[in-house]
């Protein structure tokens, strides 16, 4: 008999201690290119994709950023993220986690707004292999967060019903997201949002990190 919850996971903040890093990079990236950004402000969009993080940077700063522009500095983002990847570890309960649902049985799956080649970094920090592993990247849909697509594509290549998945995210970008698939939005405060942020835009639940919801599991997953 399938189980009936499945977990759909963010990557960044959710699984592995990467958002700050990310957020140096897009700071390192827009910096090149002579646009004054405040690091705050690259932080509240993190999450998203980052073509719509650009364009939503760009509508709220009035700056004129073209689409020429926006791939180099996707180009600049991943090369600086890439050089941070020493710094990036498994946030704490992460691989335990992951375990957990492997033992019991529980299908699961990574949806991540980055593409393959950040995905890959994150993962050597939980010890996985991208073959290996269920994932869906932003280079696999149309749309990122806070659009739908993510999730729904990830439930999808579990083949299970959206509405039977919950999705774990640190960002308010992944509970809209969720909500708007109709999937369970389960949220994490490692990625900097605070509890009330992460309940408005839809979280069930709000726990510390990975750690804190294996502790908690029994409050949200159905058993087999």
């Amino acid at each position: 008999m399938r189980p009936q919850t499945s977990f759909i996971f963010d990557l960044d903040g959710t699984l592995t201690d990467s958002v700050y890093q990310n957020v140096a990079a897009w700071k390192e990236a827009l910096d090149a290119e002579g646009i004054p950004l405040a690091m705050w402000r690259i932080h509240r969009r993190i999450g998203m994709s980052g073509g719509l993080m650009l364009k939503t940077l760009s509508r709220e700063t009035g700056l004129d950023i073209s689409e020429a522009q926006a791939e180099r500095l996707s180009q600049l983002h991943a090369e600086a993220y890439a050089r941070l990847q020493g710094q990036i570890i498994a946030l704490p309960g992460a691989v335990e986690l992951l375990d957990h649902l492997n033992q019991g049985g529980l299908t699961w799956c990574i949806a991540t707004s980055g593409g393959l080649d950040t995905a890959k970094i994150n993962l050597k920090a939980l010890q996985l292999d991208i073959d290996e592993v269920n994932i869906i990247t932003r280079d696999d849909v149309k749309y990122g967060k806070p659009d739908p697509d993510l999730f729904l594509a990830a439930a999808r290549h579990m083949k299970v019903p959206i509405d039977e998945c919950l999705v774990i995210g640190d960002a308010v970008w992944d509970m809209l997201a969720a909500r708007r698939a109709k999937a369970t939005g389960i949220g994490l405060l490692s990625g900097g949002y605070d509890i009330g942020e992460l309940e408005r835009a839809g979280a069930l639940r709000v726990y510390e990190d990975p750690q804190d919801l294996l502790d908690h599991l029994d409050e949200v997953a159905s058993r087999p």
